[in-house]
């Protein structure tokens, strides 16, 4: 299902994706990366804001990036990101939830630098399974043209 610049259309929104979240992922993403004891103990988590363990907002979006290039750029063009315009995390995600993504194009338009590039915009949300949105990113991404030039 890759996609190249052609393929890309203004306004389509694609609802991709299935990942879920396990407790023993949750520690291991969190001890590594994201060491606060909400992300690695259950204990602890429940005297938190949370009440319970839940995983790192750095972690959803890692999830998130695995899904887009399982289910969105897979075989496709995609060339990487100059960067992220905004990240917000909403609901926070606990182990068990199984999370999708829902991503739309903004806008897209021909490098005038680098030919064969183009350039787009998304708006991502990522979803849990009760399609609550625990997640948004704004962000450019650059994708390679089927014919350079």
């Amino acid at each position: 299902m890759g996609r190249y610049f052609e393929d890309i259309e203004v306004g389509k929104v694609e609802e991709v994706g299935s990942y879920l979240m396990t407790r023993e992922e949750i520690v291991a993403f969190a001890s590594k990366y994201d060491p606060q004891p909400f992300h690695l103990d259950e204990d602890e988590a429940k005297d938190s804001m949370f009440g319970q363990l839940v995983a790192s907002g750095f972690h959803t979006a890692s999830a998130m990036m695995r899904m887009m290039v399982d289910n969105l750029m897979k075989d496709g063009g995609g060339l990487g990101s100059p960067g992220i315009d905004e990240l917000r995390w909403i609901v926070p995600v606990k182990p068990g939830d199984v999370l999708h993504l829902r991503a739309r194009v903004l806008e897209k338009r021909e490098s005038k630098s680098k030919p064969g590039i183009g350039i787009m915009k998304n708006y991502v949300e990522v979803l849990n399974q009760k399609n609550e949105v625990v997640m948004t990113m704004k962000s450019t991404g650059f994708v390679r043209k089927r014919s350079a030039g």
